[in-house]
């Protein structure tokens, strides 16, 4: 039996894409495995956001050389594959640098993996092509997708940030048609996906043909998705504040399917910051647009994304960004010090930000959200709320869901009930998770209750 190991680095489409490698090697005859040892194909889908991630790429190349080498001692073959964002922007140099690897292949062109595999029986290859067919019309059919499931809708961006390889990695903006999204979901609720986050790397720019002939906004694709039964909540990310429209807003007010939980990445706080980082917005234009989603949806819970450090940043533009986090408040977010990427105008300037800097800058910065965090998920303590359940939780007898605001919970439950959203009014809050208690019993509970019932 053929074994594959996939590996993936970095956003939500990156976690989508290797799903999608896997249901294609499944067809080719191979069953995933955790175990990269076991493994006949091993593939990286990586990302190349920050230096760091395509560091730990090589890194990680490295040592599967090595096991590649104890493989062939004993009479197994490995097959590497290098997919995904450094794949794109680095080609072959990939395999100039790390001989171990046998395929390449871009983020546009992961369709052609199993050809790509038997070309590489002949030699090492590289195909980084944005290729004119939809790759979406050559993957296979989805395979079971669990509770929550990941449905990409739109890719590549067109706004050329300063700090952002993604119009280069991934291309131009290009949104799916939404007869073939609505055909997809509609699968993945038949299969037993409740909850289903649209994704895209700029997925409120979507501008997909819709069935009456003219381009649909997300705020459309939205309400038709919530019409198909089994969908029970919606998400999507990862979002531009010059792609949130009023018909989106609007969405947030009147669909009950789509949950409260907004991340609109900033990037800063300070407006000469963001002029440089060629953001096409300033920090009063976000926060005018985060008091519009909050008179739609007054519960909405916001996430974001803040680089630290942008060279030329300034104490006055870094307290700038304090500022703005102090006023909106966020539930989460994700915060990185900046780091060049080849080919970006960022990475062409010399006002460099000492590193020591960035991380003084970048510790006052987390703790402020870390405060923010803590603050918001102490808040439901005492709450009831919705909770879906979705997996095992930690120890025996719990299982674990997500709250509408994308918090973990923890109860103690069966894992009969799994699939289903039940009320739990949350009792404590841990430094990751909530923890509740059902206030309905689960599936498998409620059956045991009758049955005792029965029997006595």
């Amino acid at each position: 039996m053929k074994k594959a190991f996939v590996k993936s680095y970095g956003c939500q489409m990156n976690v989508y894409d290797a799903s999608r490698m896997v249901d294609l090697l499944g067809r080719e005859g191979f069953v995933e495995t955790g175990a990269v040892e076991e493994a006949d194909v091993v593939v990286l889908n990586t990302c190349h956001i920050r230096e760091k991630a395509a560091e730990k790429v090589y890194s990680e190349l490295g040592r599967l050389r090595v096991l590649k080498g104890e493989r062939a001692e004993a009479g197994r073959d490995t097959t590497v594959v290098v997919a995904g964002c450094v794949a794109q922007a680095e080609g072959r140099e990939i395999l100039n640098r790390a001989p171990g690897v046998d395929v390449v292949v871009g983020p546009q062109s992961y369709h052609r993996l199993p050809q790509l595999l038997a070309a590489s029986k002949d030699g090492r290859v590289v195909d980084t092509e944005f290729p004119v067919e939809d790759k979406f019309d050559h993957l296979p059919a989805r395979r079971t997708p669990g509770v929550s499931a990941f449905l990409t809708v739109q890719e590549g961006c067109d706004k050329f940030c300063a700090f952002c390889v993604v119009p280069y990695t991934r291309g131009a903006e290009v949104s799916r048609p939404v007869d073939k999204i609505v055909a997809e979901a509609e699968r993945l609720a038949a299969a037993g996906a409740r909850e289903l986050t649209l994704i895209g790397q700029n997925v409120n720019a979507f501008h997909g043909p819709g069935p009456d002939g003219r381009d649909w906004t997300l705020g459309e694709l939205l309400h038709r998705v919530a019409a198909i039964p089994g969908v029970l909540r919606l998400r999507y990310t990862t979002s531009h504040p010059r792609d949130m429209d009023e018909a989106l807003i609007a969405a947030h007010r009147d669909l009950p399917a789509l949950m409260p939980y907004l991340h609109l990445p900033v990037q800063s706080g300070s407006d000469r910051i963001l002029h440089a980082m060629n953001r096409k917005h300033d920090a009063d234009t976000y926060r005018r647009l985060i008091d519009r989603v909050r008179a739609a949806r007054p519960d909405i819970a916001l996430s974001s994304d803040f680089i630290v450090g942008f060279p030329g940043e300034t104490d006055a533009d870094h307290a700038e960004t304090m500022r703005l986090i102090a006023d909106v408040g966020f539930a989460s977010a994700f915060s990185f010090k900046y780091s060049p990427r080849p080919g970006t105008p960022a990475a062409e300037s010399d006002d460099a930000v000492p590193e020591a800097v960035k991380s003084e800058r970048l510790a006052e910065l987390q703790a402020l959200l870390e405060r923010q965090r803590q603050d918001f998920n102490h808040a439901t303590v005492g709450q009831v709320v919705p909770v879906l359940l979705e997996k095992p939780g930690r120890h025996p007898g719990q299982v674990a869901g997500k709250s509408p605001y994308l918090q973990a919970v923890q109860i103690e439950g069966d894992v009969a009930g799994i699939g289903t959203e039940i009320p739990v009014r949350i009792t404590r809050a841990g430094s990751n998770s909530l923890f509740g208690e059902a206030l309905t019993a689960t599936p498998a509970a409620t059956a045991n209750a009758a049955a005792t019932t029965a029997a006595a």
